[in-house]
């Protein structure tokens, strides 16, 4: 390991305000992201990257290959996880111990991929369209992975759309007016855990339901004979007859937030005009529930009605949501508000995960890069809904990479094995062998032959 990166030099750092300290950089022998080694156990026990490199197709050419493909794609989903977003990042955690154990193989000796070798995997070997379509669907296979150790009785899919502002001449860039700025405008399908199910990159202009089918539909191929209770939820950027009938065909439950118009306005005219008396010094809610039929429907549909009158408001607030629910307006609205928690996910994908940080010129290279943090960010969910313990299983996925990934550590090598000697700060030893420990119950178990 001579002239790894961050070694220490000949002359110690000093700091002025006691002089009997010195510092000291050893780039190879101490990490500060010793946290990830749980997090390539979870892998491991699930066999993530292992069904990810089984199914990428290796497109390099001659025999000179000194990273194994897995290898490098558990350095780009890992590096994400850590918060290294860029492959500029790679010169230096090639030497780091905790990623040189995470990528396995020679790069435990040695090094892990470099800057220029990890450029080439993402903007060359990822963007080639077999490849591009395996990352697509492998969100899914990584989710069906973990539903069959983990069981689920009923899915419910939230569909949603987001902004990642662009910079300087990139492919697909454009204005957005309901943004306010040149970006994409990417489209999400999450499930009630904060999985994220599949997700498409788009150009900044086009509607927040373009491209909907192409994303929905592989996931609900997927639950069709797996999951008997399935549902779907999403804002009114969506209300279509063709996602009506669809959801239908499939035999979803659904609610659909509605634009208001006339009609509907008419419908619950009653519950519009302000209530008589003096008003109180809470939200007053109202509710109704009708058939409706626009005019480019086939049928009619129901259609639940919220009205709120807010104190020192003038006018009520008015919500109109299109759904097959059989169950009263209340239980319909408060299963519809439930859709928040994926713009919660949206805001944590972005702030932990960071993975509006797209800054490749083409889109198709864009695209590897937004599946790659969504890798990374399913990851770090799983391990949250999986190994946290119940003290700590609310943790935003920001304050699980600060407190669990961000984990100085000193490494010792002895002939046999390596020890990380890890800081005890925010999580202390009771709690890491708790999470081991439901790491470990998550292998699947040889049966014993009689």
């Amino acid at each position: 390991m001579d002239g790894a990166a961050g070694e220490k030099s000949d002359t110690a750092l000093r700091v002025t305000f006691d002089s009997r300290l010195k510092l000291e950089l050893h780039g190879s022998k101490v990490t500060s992201d010793a946290g990830l080694l749980p997090f390539r156990d979870l892998d491991d026990a699930l066999g993530l990257t292992e069904l990810a490199g089984a199914a990428l197709a290796d497109t390099r050419t001659g025999q000179n290959r000194r990273h194994i493909l897995v290898g490098q794609f558990r350095q780009s989903v890992f590096g994400r996880l850590a918060g290294y977003e860029d492959v500029n990042d790679a010169n230096r955690l090639a030497h780091d111990p905790a990623m040189r154990w995470v990528v396995g193989g020679r790069a435990v000796t040695q090094n892990a991929a470099s800057t220029s070798q990890m450029g080439r995997f993402e903007t060359e070997v990822l963007t080639q369209e077999a490849n591009l379509s395996t990352l697509t669907d492998l969100s899914g296979r990584w989710i069906d992975r973990v539903h069959g150790r983990r069981p689920v009785k009923g899915i419910v899919l939230d569909m949603d759309s987001s902004v990642s502002p662009t910079f300087g001449e990139q492919e697909g860039s454009a204005y957005n007016g309901h943004f306010g700025c040149t970006c994409y405008h990417p489209l999400f399908v999450f499930n009630q855990f904060g999985d994220l199910e599949r997700y498409a990159l788009r150009p900044g202009n086009v509607h927040s339901a373009e491209g909907w089918r192409d994303v929905l539909e592989p996931v609900i191929a997927r639950y069709r004979t797996t999951v008997k209770r399935r549902y779907f939820r999403a804002d009114a950027g969506f209300a279509s007859p063709e996602v009506y009938e669809l959801l239908e065909a499939e035999d979803y439950g659904y609610v659909i937030r509605l634009p208001a118009n006339a009609v509907l306005q008419r419908r619950i005219a009653h519950l519009l005009t302000r209530p008589v008396g003096r008003p109180p010094h809470k939200v007053r809610r109202f509710y109704a529930s009708f058939r409706y039929q626009a005019q480019t429907w086939s049928r009619s549909r129901r259609v639940v009605a919220k009205v709120e009158w807010h104190p020192g408001e003038l006018y009520p607030r008015v919500g109109f949501l299109v759904t097959n629910l059989c169950r009263p307006p209340e239980r319909v609205v408060a299963f519809y508000n439930g859709r928040g928690t994926a713009e919660q996910w949206i805001r944590e994908g972005k702030n932990a995960i960071r993975w509006t940080r797209l800054s490749c010129r083409s889109m198709q290279a864009n695209a590897v890069r937004l599946q790659l943090h969504a890798l990374a960010y399913n990851l770090a969910n799983f391990f949250r809904t999986l190994v946290l313990p119940d003290e700590i299983e609310r943790w935003s996925l920001t304050t699980l990479r600060e407190k669990v990934v961000k984990i100085g550590a000193k490494v010792i090598a002895h002939a046999r094995y390596t020890v990380f000697q890890m800081a005890e700060v925010a999580v202390p030893c009771h709690l890491f062998r708790r999470m081991l420990a439901l790491i470990d119950d998550l292998r699947p178990r040889q049966v014993a032959r009689c």
